[in-house]
């Protein structure tokens, strides 16, 4: 079965070497609109997949995270990379350009990895990932799966290399979710939400 839970974030960005010259020469924003599809063949103790509540914990807080913010690409300008994060409290540094594609990308591995560390308690099983779809514009999206988010084609993502700015890890409800999830540390879901 699968379910799908929606969230939303705006977010400001510079596509760089895009065909699009408004779009690759000039900071824009989106709202973006997220799709996380999870799927198991089997229902927790409340008949559900994952109940949407947990997914409003580290899942929605790690998309949060892009609110309000800029997103940076690391090979991007050095002088530009200094003044966004200068004139910014809200920043993500991400070793790739923060296109559609690669949103989709980074935000599946990055819910892959909450699930993998993710110990359930109520009866939850075999929980994955089956998407992500990211709709930058109402009438554009990138859907990642799992063999989009690891392929080498389109660029290995070494999680370890996004960077979130001093603001955004205080406003974590755990301000150290991010090295728990990084060296693959248990994170416990709590029974009642």
């Amino acid at each position: 079965m699968l379910i799908r839970k929606l969230f939303k974030f705006e977010n400001a960005h510079i596509v760089r070497n895009c065909s699009t010259q408004r779009c690759s020469q000039n900071l824009h924003g989106h709202s973006y609109q997220v799709e996380v599809l999870l799927e198991s063949n089997y229902l927790d103790n409340g008949q559900m997949v994952y109940d949407f509540g947990l997914t409003k914990l580290y899942i929605k807080e790690l998309i949060d995270s892009f609110d309000h913010a800029i997103t940076l690409w690391s090979g991007d300008d050095s002088e530009y990379l200094s003044d966004m994060k200068k004139h910014s409290a809200r920043w993500i540094e991400l070793p790739i350009s923060p296109s559609a594609e690669q949103f989709s990308r980074v935000f599946f591995l990055m819910i892959e990895r909450v699930l993998e560390c993710s110990v359930m308690q109520n009866g939850e099983r075999e929980v994955k990932l089956h998407s992500i779809i990211v709709h930058e514009t109402q009438t554009g999206y990138a859907q990642c799966f799992k063999e989009d988010a690891h392929s080498k084609l389109m660029g290995a993502i070494d999680l370890t290399q996004i960077l979130f700015s001093p603001q955004i890890v205080s406003e974590w409800s755990d301000r150290g979710l991010w090295l728990k999830l990084l060296s693959k540390k248990e994170i416990i879901n709590p029974k009642i939400v």
